[in-house]
């Protein structure tokens, strides 16, 4: 079926995209497997092919265009070459909506040209040991100084990622006590300065699968962030982080139609490739029938994500529709790419294999932005039940 979310702009963004994977990424993409992160500078070629400002102002360096659909094409083409960009896209997806969406003139003048430009890379803390999805359980604190000059700093995060590396990280922390009849109440956003006295980053932690994007432990120990540098209103911070959560989801879901997509043609190309019993796997019925039927479950995956991307686009996508999204997308990702990585044999289980690193990869997908528990939940109260 025809597609019709895209038009010639990103089209021709996914060429130059393409281009640039192939002779940048791909010939480095072993080694940064071994080394658990792409390096640092990396970062600043993404900057100069203008992947950071898409949605930027363009008083503030970026081009100034509202829309997720370039991200969409990056995923795309990511996924197609069974490669990543590390935490570039935790720096956008993640940091980017809140400053956009809460920062003051004054802040946004101060922050967003280096966002841009990749001498600052964000990364967003909210999860900890022990809390899990249960944000309002978060024990972090930020203790307005006497004087109101600053908040003191105290707590931990954990699963953060693009965090060793980041050089500001937005931190979720109680400001005030919940409310008996509001649990949520009191958590408030900070733009924390890495380099601060009593901030820490711990352990990188040693992950199944997002081998190439760094993901970190954080500490803070009486950091004193100045209190220009809060994000929003006091107390108001779950709220906000609400705002953010249909277009996170909706990230997840293209991530996983786009990697379901990707497995049908690592596992197309393989089966062509490989003989058995002197003759092509592909030349098998029982190949041709398990492929046939992931391009079909991939083809639906394609539709959902298409349709929330555009209702995104159009500032109408609900909590609710983000969710059945991901909970589709991902739960559809997650039966195509076991089965590619049958068709392949032993070597599926070889990372040397494309498709090795993408079943690892997909798994948290079911897990971050919201478990696929809670996206049931939200899409049953959406039914009133």
């Amino acid at each position: 079926m025809r597609r019709t979310v895209f038009n010639e702009d990103h089209e021709a963004f996914r060429q130059t995209l393409r281009d640039f994977i192939e002779t940048e990424v791909v010939p480095r993409y072993d080694q940064w497997f071994v080394d658990g992160q792409v390096p640092r500078d990396f970062y600043k070629q993404l900057a100069e092919l203008g992947l950071f400002g898409i949605e930027v102002p363009e008083e503030y360096g970026g081009a100034g265009i509202d829309s997720f659909k370039f991200a969409a094409v990056q995923t795309e083409e990511t996924m197609r070459a069974g490669v990543s960009f590390g935490a570039a896209g935790a720096h956008v997806a993640l940091g980017l909506p809140y400053l956009l969406e809460l920062g003051t003139e004054e802040q946004k003048r101060r922050w967003l040209p280096d966002f841009v430009s990749g001498d600052t890379m964000y990364a967003l803390a909210m999860t900890e040991p022990g809390t899990g999805s249960d944000l309002a359980g978060m024990s972090t604190t930020a203790r307005l100084s006497d004087d109101g000059s600053h908040y003191v700093l105290n707590g931990a995060k954990t699963f953060i990622t693009g965090g060793v590396l980041a050089d500001r990280v937005i931190v979720c922390a109680r400001t005030s006590p919940p409310k008996p009849d509001d649990r949520r109440y009191g958590i408030t956003l900070l733009n924390v300065d890495t380099t601060l006295p009593g901030y820490s980053v711990g352990r990188k932690l040693d992950k199944l699968g997002l081998r190439t994007s760094d993901t970190g432990e954080l500490a803070f120990a009486d950091v004193k962030v100045p209190v220009e540098d809060r994000l929003g209103e006091e107390d108001k911070g779950f709220y906000y982080l609400g705002m953010n959560l249909p277009k996170e989801r909706l990230s997840i879901a293209y991530g996983a139609y786009a990697q379901a997509a990707a497995a049908v043609r690592f596992a197309t190309q393989y089966v062509r490739d490989r003989k058995v019993f002197g003759q092509a796997v592909a030349s098998f019925q029982n190949t041709k029938f398990e492929l046939a039927a992931c391009q079909a479950e991939v083809d639906a995956a394609q539709a959902v994500a298409d349709r929330a991307l555009e209702a995104l686009d159009a500032g109408e996508l609900t909590a609710a529709e983000a969710a059945s999204a991901k909970l589709f997308c991902t739960e559809v990702a997650h039966r195509v790419i076991d089965r590619c990585l049958q068709l392949h044999g032993g070597y599926g289980f070889i990372n040397e294999y494309p498709i090795a690193r993408l079943y690892a990869d997909n798994r948290v997908n079911r897990i971050y932005g919201g478990t696929s528990e809670v996206m049931k939940m939200i899409i049953a109260k959406d039914m009133g039940l």
